[in-house]
């Protein structure tokens, strides 16, 4: 029987972090004690890494990679990098991949990742991050390509035809364009970009000198968009990610860097203390990756937890975790957030995602009745009912002047963080908003 909600408690629909109970803490602690009580593995975890990261891991998530995916062809060890997580590895990409003065702009699927914003700013890309409107199919390609035509004649007439700032390097490229998108179960919106448009987008990136970089960090999580209907769906991805793509369009890359990584993290998965992600991109890409200053300082960061991590990975622990507790507990709170809605916000005016074959990952997108702004509905919800929600506005890109107010009417729901029975409560609350303000 679900707990009764008290009226004054608070319910969290902003924090986009894996519910408390769902952490394996119980099977890092036997993976640490495995690693520590054992000093073939404990002396070098405890050492500086290699610059590649932690070689057993590598070779287990090249595996469990191939399984997954089902990539044309396996993935290999040589294509991974240990990294810090998403976040940090974006950082390194940037600092490697890119010159700040020669890299045209940073092109971002809109609605994006907003906190992305904030390491493309450090890196120099302030007033250059460009927006991309998607539809039901992912990034509008037509759009994007008229942007990349316009940077190029502009950066031609500017005579930007070289790095300016980043010497040359046996172990990296340049590339003029940064890429960047959320295409499976994206956040906030949760679309997943189809197949037709990542092959389109692949091949514009190699028409414009384009390094695509996607977060892959919700791909595991998916399930059937019919509720208490068991598929396996979870066993296999949906959709081939864009790396994959990269390797079999068209006979293959065009070099031997090719134009996408593969941005993966165990935050979603094992907890996002673990700090502990992998990249995924051609050898030479993987290779520079590598050689990112502060990896050749101090070896591929988070060591220790790579070879925690790594124990899981032998037995079947992590895959079966995946399976057995984050897919189905997800799930359950997936369709019960969705049910609320359609109960109680839908006759309000409010408008949700179309039907899809698998949904996944944290997040709902739900679209407002005029002419409500999400602002307002947020302050209230938070003021008079206790209610946490993100506004749209959030997940524009920063300072695009293009598609600067296509958000205004969207919230984004989190469903990972609350317990079923509080997004039921949440939507009882949300929809009294509602109410209020259109009466």
């Amino acid at each position: 029987m679900t707990p009764t909600v008290s009226p004054d408690q608070p319910i969290d629909l902003l924090t986009g972090w894996p519910n408390p109970t769902l952490l394996p803490a119980p099977i890092l602690s036997h993976s640490a004690t495995t690693v520590l009580s054992n000093r073939s593995i404990a002396n070098p975890a405890l050492l500086y890494a290699p610059d590649e990261g932690y070689e057993p891991l590598r070779t287990h998530i090249a595996a469990w990679l191939s399984d997954f995916y089902q990539p044309r062809e396996p993935v290999s060890s040589q294509r991974i990098c240990i990294t810090g997580g998403a976040s940090q590895n974006l950082a390194c990409v940037l600092q490697t991949f890119t010159d700040p003065v020669y890299t045209r702009n940073v092109w971002m699927v809109a609605p994006t990742y907003h906190l992305a914003a904030r390491i493309l700013d450090d890196a120099g890309f302030a007033g250059r991050l460009r927006g991309v409107p998607e539809d039901h199919e992912g990034v509008d390609i037509a759009v994007l390509e008229s942007g990349l035509r316009a940077a190029e004649e502009v950066a031609l007439r500017g005579g930007n035809t070289e790095p300016k700032l980043k010497p040359p390097r046996p172990w990296r490229k340049i590339y003029k364009h940064v890429i960047y998108a959320v295409p499976t179960f994206a956040n906030p919106s949760g679309k997943i970009m189809s197949l037709r448009r990542r092959e389109a987008l692949v091949r514009l990136a190699r028409q414009y000198d384009a390094l695509i970089v996607t977060d892959d960090v919700y791909d595991f999580l998916l399930w059937s968009a019919k509720p208490g209907v068991e598929e396996n769906l979870g066993n296999h991805a949906f959709v081939p990610r864009i790396v994959d793509v990269d390797r079999y369009l068209d006979g293959g890359p065009q070099d031997e860097w090719g134009h996408a990584l593969s941005n993966g993290s165990f935050s979603k998965l094992i907890g996002p203390g673990a700090r502990t992600g992998w990249a995924e991109a051609s050898e030479k890409v993987a290779y520079g990756l590598s050689q990112t200053g502060s990896s050749r300082s101090g070896g591929a960061p988070s060591h220790l937890c790579a070879a925690i991590i790594d124990q899981m990975f032998p037995t079947g622990i992590i895959q079966n975790h995946i399976r057995d507790v984050l897919q189905p507990k997800y799930a359950e709170r997936y369709h019960t957030l969705l049910s609320a809605i359609q109960e109680h916000l839908v006759p309000l005016g409010v408008t949700i995602p179309p039907p899809a074959a698998a949904v996944g990952g944290y997040f709902m997108w739900i679209g407002l009745p005029a002419p409500l702004v999400a602002a307002d509905v947020v302050e209230l919800a938070q003021s008079e009912e206790n209610l946490r929600v993100s506004p749209g506005h959030v997940f524009q890109v920063p300072g695009d002047q293009v598609i600067d107010e296509g958000f205004a009417d969207h919230l984004r729901l989190c469903f990972a963080w609350e317990e079923p029975g509080h997004l039921t409560e949440g939507m009882r609350r949300l929809a009294r908003v509602i109410k209020r303000m259109t009466t």
